[in-house]
């Protein structure tokens, strides 16, 4: 990933030093929303509130990996981005996170409502790469 580039485009802002206190918070406050939401029954009531609330773990996973690195994510697709780099068991399901943004984008500017599989979809990405991204952050801090 070309910083300097991301930079220029605005996408990312470096800040003076890595930032651990924030990127603690960050890895904090996703575990603990999916502890919660990995607790719900996926129905087609909840799916749009499950699908929601795991992208946001997601994109905080993503957040937390730039203020490691000691920058700023300015959007929601550089956060994505970074992940794409994670070394994890099941990396090619990390090409999933642009369409998971861009359905995300339709729900929360359009009203789209998450079918149910799409919930299921994304739960599943979360027990296979979103849980050792979360683990793997842990370690680090």
């Amino acid at each position: 990933m070309d910083k300097k580039f991301l930079e220029s485009m605005s996408k990312i802002k470096r800040i003076s030093t890595p930032d651990k206190l924030r990127a603690k918070s960050l890895v904090e406050a996703a575990g603990k929303t999916m502890a919660v939401i990995s607790g719900m029954a996926v129905s087609d009531e909840t799916a749009t509130i499950v699908f929601r609330e795991t992208y946001e773990c997601i994109r905080q996973l993503g957040d937390a990996r730039w203020f490691l690195a000691g920058y700023k994510p300015k959007d929601h697709e550089v956060s994505m981005e970074i992940l794409k780099e994670e070394r994890i068991k099941h990396s090619a399901k990390l090409e999933k996170l642009d369409r998971f943004r861009s359905i995300r984008n339709d729900v929360n500017y359009t009203g789209y409502l998450i079918p149910k599989e799409v919930a299921e979809e994304i739960m599943e990405f979360w027990e296979e790469c979103g849980a050792e991204i979360l683990e793997n952050l842990e370690k680090e801090l």
